[in-house]
Order: structure tokens, then C-alpha cells, then sequence
């Protein structure tokens, strides 16, 4: 057994002695390549690169700020019907589809049908910049809260933030005889002030350090994977910024970037810190060290961040560009902070040197403590045992995967924005009030748009037949009187809902109308019938996401077997990795479905009600899930395959691989954990599904797939884990992890 390595008295690396049964070393670097030389130009010249990099990281937050990005949620689903209807409106009615925004008045005095104060608002409404109208007072029946429906004529988001002043100087005189003043609608989109995550990120942030200094004992080990990749971040979310000058992202998309750039990035440069340390008590010299730990980790770190890419590419197969920039988002984080592993953590490691244990909290120890440390005992119990393990574990994720069966998906409303925002009060004033155009329904009011055609033939009467068989459906409280378009080729009304917009009754409800209600009343005339509106077209794009969620699996599946079978030359890794990504993903979504949907726990997450989960939360998170828990397999399984290359035998090597990893990935998985979790105090409920699934999907990756799973499988199928068929062995490219 192997000695520990020691410090000097000066902090630098002893290395440890070799002994006679010293363990054939499972970390043997290839042959010097491209990523080797890499390595060691950067470590020999490390102010060089690190100088680099800090002007990189300013050209990029600079871009930002010069390029000034905006970000939407809006959705474009070409085809549905929803969006035919909202063309419709768009080239024959334009006032009636423009971008609109509701202001809500409310007071406890007396009745606000004719209160000289709203009248001053309103006026001052009119006159703000990109107004086209502003309706008539809608009244409750107590007379106590009042709205005006306010029209566009650009898109709301593009008013920016700052017009929520100008919104509120127009309100003055309301606010001014103490009445209350709230924004809704797509004036959420102006009044929101962009996320601020700086809490989440500095707590994200010192959980990370404490496990490196737990994981490394030394406070500049600590720091160094902690710097790079804070670097790294900071890059990334400049060129994110940049770019969204030129691609409209998400909201979400620079807390996604922040959340995987932060967690892979520290995981990446604490993987190759920890391979750096053993080359050093190994013998090596700093910038050798660097340059094997580039050539062998580095290369494990580059195969690993290339299964993420793909993994959010593969969003793109949905069709739906909104999800697939998203993955854009995140795929320019990763590929930043995967350029950083390779470049700015060599030079950091040449740089620091056998220094790196300086400040040391505890004596330094090497990646493995032997044949007979607790990671070999664990896997020699796995060995013995291996169906044991398997059913086990295999029965645990079945149990969590079981509220999944039940999932809902829609979309989070305004109902569960954060208690005393503006878009909440609004949602609440009015869904509390009485009175036609009132009530929950009132948030969720469906646009019904009839295209009469050319002929307009056998319409006399259509729109009075109309209204009452539409008032008649169930789960619907008002139908306004159809009423023509300019040119007379659309006939247009509202229809509110009983319920609000993330209640499955008025999903249903769109469905019905579109597929049922509309077709039937129109038939035998040359009348068409459409349902459009916010409500309408986020039940459209639910329906598109559930319909397109196979072909993004498949494609990611396909995409990440290709990758591993050239790898790992093998058919039954990739294979068995999927599967395994699969059941772990499949947790997750129960997990999520039990306390978002279910309710469980949701009150330690800053939610006072159960809420669906959003449409594109599952797409996204299978494709993050499926990256993230490849990085850990290609960590772990490139160990056992450098062992195998040495000669050991199947049991051997996974003994070896459980050994070598399991520290610096349990380390890993705790961090990235710990940075997911901190960004559940989110204010943005789709942050917060994100960031708990992500969460809950790394614990189960790290331990029960990678000390169970894994294991238990690779020792029951023995040498078939490697099999792979001559002809194809041939036809592939060679690549190694």
C-alpha cells in the first residue's frame, strides 16, 4: 500500500515512496498530444494566460453593458392555432392584437365608476410614449377596483425597464388620493426588474469553497478551482450578454449560464487540481504535472463538457426556438469554462506549484489511500453483491419516479410571483373582485376570432348564435358580443374563464373551444374559428413541448451513445448510461411533481400554493440532467478504462475507478448541489423548478447511480461491458476520455 504523501515544512509536496504492491497507477497519461503541449505552454507561461483571460473576462462584460441585451419570455409557435388567430388579428385588426398591458385601480372609499382621480390617470396613460389606446374603466360590482386595458403599439418588452417610472408619473394622481395602483399583463414584462441573483450566486459560492477546503485540506488548493472558474462564469455571462444583443434568450437564460457555468466550471478545474496533486506527490515537476494532467484530465473535461453541448443543442430538435436558445445560453457557459479548464487552470496550477498545499488546514492525501481504502472496500462489497445492490438501488429511483406519473404541466402565473409585487397585487385585486370582467377567469381572459373568408355567406346571424352556444360551454363566466373588424372579414369577442390561467379547467377549456365548441357551431358555414391570447397560446406551446419531448430524448440519446460508443468502445456503456440518465431524470421529475404540484415542501421553497409545472421545465431539465450526470460517468469510467489499458482485469478496474473518483466526485457532486440549491431562493418559480431538479438529480447521480448502479451493473456484465463488434471498431474515429 502506498504511503501518504506529506507536506514540508515549507508547504510544498512530498511525494510518497513507491512500494513493491504499490497499485499499477490508474492515471497514467497517453501518450504527449496536443492537449499535453497545451498543458505546459500555459503552465510554463502562466502571467501570460491569466493576463488573458482577465482581459477577456473585461472585453466580455464590457460587450455586455455597450451591447445592452434584452431578454423575453415570448413565444412564437408558428402553425398552432393560437398564432393563426393572432395573425388574423394582426393584418385585420391590428389595435385588437397588440401588446397589451393591464393598470389596476383599487380603494377602500367610495365608488371608482367616476373617481376624478382615475380619469386624471387614464388621461395620462393615453399620452405616454407607444400608447396606442387605453379602454374605458372596467368597474367591480362594490365599485371598489377598477382596470383599464392598456394597447401598444411595439412589444412591451422592447419599452424596457426604466418606462416603469413613466407609468407611475402617469398614475400619480390616483396614487395621490391614496388609492392603489398595479400593473398586469404584459406590463409585467416592463415592470419586472431583471432578476437579481447575487444572493444565490454568493451562497452558491462560499458552500463551494467550504467543500474544497474540506476536499483539499489546503486553502490555496481551495481557492484555485474556486478562481478559475468565478472567471470563467464572469466570461461566460459576458459573451451570453453579447450575443443577446443580436438572439432574443429567455429571462431565465443568464441564471441557467450562471447555474451550469459556476457548477461545471468548479467541477472541471477541481477535477484537474486534484489529478495535478497527485502527479506532484508522484515526482513530477509543476509544469510536467500540468502537462499530464491536461493531457489525461483534460481531455476527460473536454469529452465531458462536448455530452452537455450536445446534450442543449439537442434542444433545437423541439422546433420551438425559445427552448433551443435557451440551450444556446447554456452551451456558450459550458464551452467558456470548458476552454478555461484547459488553459486558465493549467497556467493557475504552473503558476502556484508545489505551493499548492500552502496554508494547509490538514496534512494533504492523495486521490486513493490504497488497495484496501474505503472506496476498494466499497466496491468489493458491490462485487459480492451485485444484485443486491442493483435491485436496491433500482427500486429507489422507482419509488421517487412514481409522482411523475402524475405530472401536470402549464404555466406558472402571476398568482405565484412573490407576495406585494406589482404583477401579483394586480392578479389578486382583480381575481378578489365581483362583477362582470372580474375574477379569476378576469387574469385569463381567450380572444375568439372568427375569419368569416372571402365570401362571408350564411353569416347574418353568427355572431349572436355564437355567443350564446360559447356561454353555454362549461367552466366559462362572460362572452362579450362578437363585433366586426374594420373591413368586415372577422368577427371578434372575449371569453373569461371560471378559473384562472394555470388551473387545468381552463387549459381543458381552450381545448374544447378550439377542437369542439367552434368547429361545430361554424359547421356548414365557410366560418372559421380560432381561440387566441396569452392563455391560449401557453396552452398551445404545452401541448407542443409534450408532443415534442420524444424527439428531443431521442435525439440526445442518440447523440450521447454516439459520442460514448467512440469513446469508450462500446456498445454497452453508452447503452447502460442512458438507461441509467433515464431512470435518474425520471426521479427527478417526481421529485419536482411532489413539491411544486403536490405541494410538498413548497412552503420551504417560498410558495404558498401548488402550481403546475412549467411547460418547458422537463425538456430543459432532461437535456441539463442528462449533460451534467455524463460528466460524472466519463470522470468515473475513464478511470476504469485507463486501468483496463494497463491490463486489470473488469473487477480490478472498477475498484481502481470507484477509488480514484469517488472522492473528487462525491466533492463535486456536493458542490454543484450546493449551487443549484442556492438558487431555489430565487423570486422566479421556473428558477426555482430549475434549480431543485438539477439539485435532486445530482445527489442521485453521485450517489446511487455512481457508487451503486454503476458498479453493480459493470460487475454482473464483466467483459461484455466492452464489447464491441470488429467491423464497427474499424469504421470508428478514435477518441479517448
Amino acid at each position: 500500500m502506498p504511503e501518504p504523501a506529506s507536506a514540508s515544512p515549507s508547504g510544498t509536496t512530498t511525494p510518497a515512496p513507491a512500494t513493491a504492491d504499490a497499485t499499477p497507477p490508474f492515471d497514467t497519461a497517453p501518450p504527449p498530444g496536443g492537449l499535453a503541449r497545451l498543458g505546459g505552454w500555459c503552465a510554463r507561461r502562466p502571467v501570460v494566460v491569466i493576463a488573458a483571460w482577465i482581459l477577456a473576462l473585461l472585453a466580455a462584460l464590457a460587450g455586455r453593458h455597450v451591447v445592452a441585451p434584452t431578454f423575453s419570455d415570448q413565444v412564437s409557435l408558428p402553425g398552432t392555432r393560437s398564432s393563426t388567430g393572432a395573425d388574423l388579428l394582426a393584418a385585420h385588426e391590428p389595435a385588437a392584437g397588440a401588446a397589451s398591458g393591464r393598470v389596476v385601480f383599487h380603494g377602500d372609499g367610495a365608488s371608482l365608476a367616476s373617481n376624478a382621480s382615475v380619469t386624471r390617470s387614464v388621461s395620462g396613460l393615453t399620452h405616454l410614449p407607444h400608447v396606442a389606446s387605453v379602454s374605458a374603466p372596467v368597474v367591480s360590482a362594490d365599485g371598489r377596483t377598477a382596470y383599464v386595458t392598456v394597447r401598444f403599439d411595439v412589444q412591451a418588452r422592447t419599452l424596457g425597464h426604466g418606462y416603469t417610472g413613466q407609468l407611475d408619473e402617469a398614475t400619480r394622481p390616483a396614487r395621490d388620493a391614496h388609492l392603489q395602483v398595479a400593473y398586469g399583463g404584459d406590463l409585467d414584462q416592463v415592470t419586472r426588474a431583471p432578476a437579481d441573483d447575487r444572493a444565490s450566486e454568493l451562497v452558491g459560492v462560499a458552500a463551494a469553497l467550504l467543500v474544497l477546503l474540506l476536499a483539499f485540506g489546503s486553502v490555496l488548493a481551495a481557492l484555485l478551482p474556486l478562481a478559475a472558474a468565478l472567471v470563467a462564469v464572469g466570461t461566460g455571462l459576458g459573451v451570453v450578454g453579447v450575443v443577446a444583443g443580436v438572439v432574443s434568450f429567455a429571462t431565465a437564460a443568464p441564471t441557467l449560464a450562471t447555474m451550469l457555468g459556476l457548477g461545471v466550471g468548479i467541477d472541471y478545474a477541481l477535477f484537474l487540481t486534484t489529478r495535478f496533486r497527485q502527479e506532484l506527490m508522484d515526482g513530477r515537476d509543476p509544469a510536467t504535472a500540468a502537462a499530464r494532467t491536461t493531457a489525461s484530465g483534460g481531455r476527460a473535461v473536454l469529452v465531458a463538457a462536448v455530452t452537455v453541448i450536445v446534450a442543449m443543442l439537442g434542444l433545437y430538435a423541439s422546433g420551438l426556438t425559445f427552448i433551443g436558445k435557451l440551450g444556446l445560453a447554456a452551451c456558450l457557459a459550458v464551452a467558456v469554462t470548458a476552454t478555461a479548464a484547459v488553459t486558465l487552470v493549467p497556467a493557475a496550477l504552473g503558476l502556484t506549484g508545489r505551493r499548492i498545499d500552502r496554508f494547509a488546514l490538514r496534512r494533504p492525501v492523495a486521490e486513493t489511500g490504497g488497495e484496501r481504502d474505503g472506496w476498494h472496500r466499497h466496491a468489493d462489497r458491490v462485487a459480492r453483491h451485485p444484485w443486491r445492490y442493483l435491485a436496491v438501488g433500482t427500486a429507489v429511483l422507482a419509488l421517487l419516479a412514481v409522482p411523475a406519473l402524475s405530472m401536470r404541466l402549464g404555466h406558472v402565473d402571476a398568482s405565484a410571483d412573490p407576495a406585494g409585487s406589482t404583477s401579483r397585487t394586480a392578479y389578486d385585486l382583480v381575481a378578489d373582485a365581483s362583477g362582470p370582467g372580474f375574477g379569476p377567469g378576469a387574469n385569463a381572459p381567450l380572444t375568439i376570432v372568427v375569419d368569416l373568408g372571402t365570401g362571408h355567406s350564411g353569416t347574418g346571424d353568427l355572431g349572436p348564435a355564437l355567443q350564446r352556444t360559447l356561454r353555454a360551454s362549461p367552466d366559462v363566466a362572460e362572452v362579450a358580443a362578437f363585433r366586426p373588424s374594420p373591413d368586415g372579414r372577422l368577427l371578434t369577442s372575449t371569453v373569461t374563464p371560471v378559473h384562472g390561467p394555470q388551473d387545468a379547467s381552463t387549459s381543458a377549456l381552450v381545448t374544447r373551444l378550439t377542437d369542439d365548441t367552434l368547429p361545430t357551431a361554424l359547421r356548414g358555414t365557410t366560418a372559421h374559428g380560432y381561440v387566441t391570447g396569452a392563455t391560449a397560446a401557453q396552452t398551445d406551446f404545452r401541448d407542443t413541448v409534450r408532443q415534442r419531448l420524444p424527439v428531443i430524448v431521442a435525439t440526445v440519446l442518440a447523440a450521447a451513445f454516439l459520442l460514448l460508443m467512440t469513446v469508450f468502445r462500446s456498445l454497452v456503456i453508452p447503452l447502460k448510461a442512458a438507461l441509467l440518465n433515464l431512470a435518474t431524470t425520471a426521479a427527478s421529475y417526481g421529485v419536482l411533481t411532489a413539491v411544486f404540484q403536490w405541494g410538498w415542501g413548497g412552503g420551504l421553497l417560498g410558495l404558498h400554493e401548488p402550481v403546475p409545472i412549467e411547460s418547458y421545465v422537463p425538456m430543459m431539465m432532461f437535456a441539463i440532467v442528462f449533460g451534467l450526470s455524463m460528466d460524472y460517468e466519463i470522470f468515473l469510467l475513464s478511470r476504469i478504462a485507463d486501468v483496463r489499458r494497463a491490463g486489470g482485469d473488469n473487477t480490478r478496474a472498477v475498484g481502481a475507478g470507484l477509488a480514484g473518483t469517488g472522492r473528487v466526485i462525491s466533492s463535486a457532486a456536493l458542490i454543484m448541489t450546493a449551487v443549484f440549491l442556492s438558487f431555489s431562493a430565487s423570486p422566479t418559480v421556473v428558477v426555482k423548478m430549475l434549480a431543485l431538479g438539477l439539485a435532486v438529480s445530482v445527489v442521485l447521480d453521485a450517489t446511487l447511480v455512481r457508487l451503486v448502479l454503476v458498479p453493480s451493473s459493470m460487475f454482473l456484465l464483466g467483459r461484455a461491458n466492452w464489447w464491441l463488434p470488429g467491423w464497427l471498431d474499424r469504421r470508428l474515429p478514435h477518441l479517448e476520455a
